[in-house]
């Protein structure tokens, strides 16, 4: 860093933001907002958003959509040159996508207490992948909140 100037502005917080930006999207369509991008060589190869209401497929997760779109732009299976950021913390399905996809890195905004694979725990993740999580915590997790809260109805 020189004047305070970070050398890049590609870092993990930058590739969060983008894919919360993903995540808005999913919010605006009516689906649970959880926005994911791909990133190789500090270039966002893919993006995706849930999409399970709008595809009427239980697959359409944010995480699949994006691994199945960075594996058509790679022309390949696997991703282990790749990152992962995910605006919440993956479901046990998405977990095993991604065991099986390689990535060296997952990073995750939000943590889920009730779907998340940490449930479980990380062996669920390729023993190569790298993890990390808490990236813009607060910015995640709130949009999560507020769409639920639409979602519920108060008690009388």
């Amino acid at each position: 860093m020189i004047d305070n100037i970070p050398f890049s502005i590609y870092n993990d917080e930058y590739f969060m933001r983008q894919a919360l930006k993903e995540a808005e999207k999913a919010y605006e369509l009516d689906e649970i907002p959880i926005g994911v991008v791909v990133v190789c060589n500090n270039q966002i190869i893919a993006r995706a958003h849930n999409q399970t209401e709008q595809l009427n497929d239980v697959t359409a997760h944010a995480e699949i959509m994006a691994i199945t779109a960075a594996s058509d732009f790679l022309g390949a299976k696997y991703l282990e040159e790749c990152e992962i950021f995910s605006t919440l913390e993956p479901c046990n399905m998405c977990a095993g996508a991604l065991f099986w996809a390689r990535p060296k890195r997952i990073v995750y905004g939000a943590g889920d207490e009730k779907r998340g694979f940490m449930r479980i725990g990380k062996m669920l993740l390729h023993p190569k992948t790298k993890l990390e999580y808490g990236i813009l915590n607060e910015e995640c997790s709130a949009l999560v909140k507020k769409f639920f809260a639409t979602k519920r109805k108060p008690l009388k």
